[in-house]
């Protein structure tokens, strides 16, 4: 999947613009409202994004320095928790934040060159992976706060990007779960918002991934199980992979368990998603995009 550098831009203007009309109606208590995210509200989700937007931003324009912040910021572990935690308490204006660092960093990726490398907390990437990574963050905790609110989302064809980056990051999420990556191809077929299907993969592979473009979407964010989906999921490659998938850099997330289910996510990010559930277990392989 390739798109136009400026186009990816225009769509995470778009994202942005959806969560940002959302939180322009929130009433004061509405911010302190729980959401999925164990021990976050509302307002954590904005500064998370607002806070991050900031560090995207030194990373295009001071990469150097970006690298020693984000290299003491990783030393502690846990630091979105962290970063949560500071913000928590502080008088500020959570949506003039966010849409402040967001503007700045859209001038910013607007004029960026294309063919440079940005540096992150996992790999360095392309600014229209960097760009991608953004939207993908806008659209995973806006779900939240939608979730939080009691709000059904609207699933839009800007959720292609979400899909590809989350297949593109299976060999990390691998690696951040300390699992051996798989030779066996994955076929990922989805059914897009707008009507038709986007796909991935050998058409002939045994293991496949099938469904709802969103529900592959909020499995590879980590915001629903895979059982509380409308997924298919066939081969132990592709079972595995729908457990630990993520589309984010870090550490190995903890997941979500399954709606109903008491059971604790693992820090590892790998038990509990497993679990011993039949349909769920065992190893999965690199997608690439059918052209």
């Amino acid at each position: 999947m390739t798109a136009d550098p400026q186009s990816l831009v225009d769509d995470l203007v778009a994202e942005s613009a959806a969560l940002a009309d959302v939180l322009a109606g929130l009433r004061p208590q509405q911010w302190a409202l729980a959401t999925p995210a164990a021990g976050w509200s509302v307002a954590d989700q904005i500064s998370h994004l607002a806070y991050f937007d900031e560090q995207t931003l030194q990373s295009l324009s001071d990469p150097v320095q970006f690298r020693r912040e984000a290299e003491r910021l990783v030393r502690g572990g846990n630091f979105p928790d962290r970063i949560a935690a500071e913000y928590r308490d502080r008088r500020i204006d959570l949506l003039g934040w966010f849409r402040t660092a967001r503007s700045a960093l859209v001038r910013a990726y607007r004029g960026c060159d294309p063919r440079r490398r940005v540096p992150w907390y996992g790999p360095d990437m392309s600014p229209s992976s960097s760009v991608t990574a953004r939207l993908m963050e806008t659209w995973a905790h806006g779900q939240d706060v939608l979730d939080a609110l009691g709000i059904e989302g609207v699933p839009t064809d800007r959720l292609r990007h979400v899909a590809h980056l989350a297949i593109r990051a299976l060999p990390y999420s691998y690696r951040v779960n300390q699992l051996p990556q798989p030779t066996r191809p994955i076929r990922v077929e989805l059914g897009a918002p707008g009507g038709g299907q986007w796909t991935w993969g050998p058409p002939d592979a045994e293991d496949r991934v099938s469904g709802p473009a969103v529900d592959f979407c909020l499995v590879a964010t980590q915001r629903r199980h895979v059982l509380d989906t409308g997924l298919a999921v066939t081969g132990t490659t592709a079972r595995q992979w729908m457990a630990i998938a993520q589309a984010f850099a870090g550490p190995a997330g903890p997941g979500r368990a399954p709606r109903g289910s008491e059971t604790a996510a693992a820090p590892s990010g790998r038990g509990s998603r497993l679990g011993d559930d039949p349909r769920l277990a065992e190893a999965p392989a690199e997608a690439e995009e059918e052209k």
